[in-house]
């Protein structure tokens, strides 16, 4: 791995814990960060005498946080591919393309299904791939849509990786640079095909 990414990869991991501080910190200060979720609060006596202002729907700290987490999440494949990537079962294509595709089609179901919607749909609504942020930001049932195929995508690329098939370094390119910043391992899963 170059060592560019293996930098990403360890503060990565970290930057998951800032974005989960910035988070919790609007608990503190706002009475509802999340209109989403309104029974994630505290009572008044446990906040500070202070109310964040926000961006769209969501406290300062509370969006920078999410996003945190947005552009973090990599990291955590990536580090799981360094420390366990051969370790028995679990082949480097595990870390690199099946979980990033498995959690791509979750998190499109949730937010397709379960997801509590605000109105009006907000920009700045945080999401793990661009085509994702399309669907959050609008509702917009075609872009969901667009999002599954994109992880079908990922589930062929997966599946000629696991083949060694020659062109299975296109299909990780194809689908990394779709699912970004999520993609992030399946394009180093796509460099390391490329090189052997």
């Amino acid at each position: 791995m170059p060592s560019w990414l293996e930098r990403y990869a360890k503060l990565g991991v970290y930057g998951l814990l800032v974005g989960t501080d910035l988070c919790l910190f609007a608990l503190f200060t706002n009475p509802v960060p999340d209109p989403s979720f309104s029974w994630f609060t505290l009572p008044a006596t446990y906040r500070l005498p202070y109310v964040q202002p926000r961006i769209e729907h969501w406290p300062v700290t509370y969006t920078l946080g999410i996003w945190t987490w947005v552009f973090c999440l990599p990291a955590v494949f990536l580090e799981g591919y360094l420390r366990w990537g051969s370790v028995g079962r679990f082949d480097p294509k595990v870390w690199l393309t099946a979980l990033p595709v498995t959690f791509m089609f979750g998190v499109t179901t949730y937010c397709r299904v379960f997801w509590p919607k605000l109105y009006p749909p907000s920009w700045n609504a945080p999401s793990y791939t661009f085509v994702c942020w399309a669907y959050c930001s609008s509702y917009l049932p075609g872009w969901s849509n667009v999002a599954y195929l994109v992880a079908l995508v990922g589930a062929g690329a997966t599946y000629l990786a696991s083949r060694d098939s020659p062109v299975a370094k296109y299909a990780l390119a194809t689908f990394g640079t779709l699912a970004l910043p999520l993609g992030i391992p399946a394009l180093f899963e796509a460099y390391r095909h490329h090189v052997q």
